[in-house]
């Protein structure tokens, strides 16, 4: 696609001197450097969401999963005692 934008004149010759040295269009040049902020600025969003999720999960009290299955373990052994079944095809 086709645009027009305005750029600053010195960012445009040093881009250009670039791309020339590179044996590249200026057109590839700017196509990468505008994914390359996108990407960026995704993994920006990314982060911040994770960053947002553990919070919620620290304020509300979660446990690592590491917790969550010793405490399965433990309340597994203390119902079944030693005869609980070890694995899936056991319970059959």
């Amino acid at each position: 696609m086709k645009v027009t934008f305005d750029i600053d004149p010195d960012l445009y010759r040093a881009a250009k001197v670039e791309a020339a040295r590179a044996d590249r269009p200026v057109r590839e040049i700017v196509e990468e450097a505008l994914e390359a902020w996108l990407i960026a600025a995704e993994d920006a969003e990314d982060r911040g969401s994770a960053a947002a999720a553990l919070e919620e999960y620290r304020r509300d009290g979660g446990e690592s999963a590491e917790a969550w299955f010793g405490r399965q373990a433990a309340e597994t052994q203390a119902a079944y005692g030693d005869g609980a079944p070890s694995t899936p095809t056991d319970q059959v």
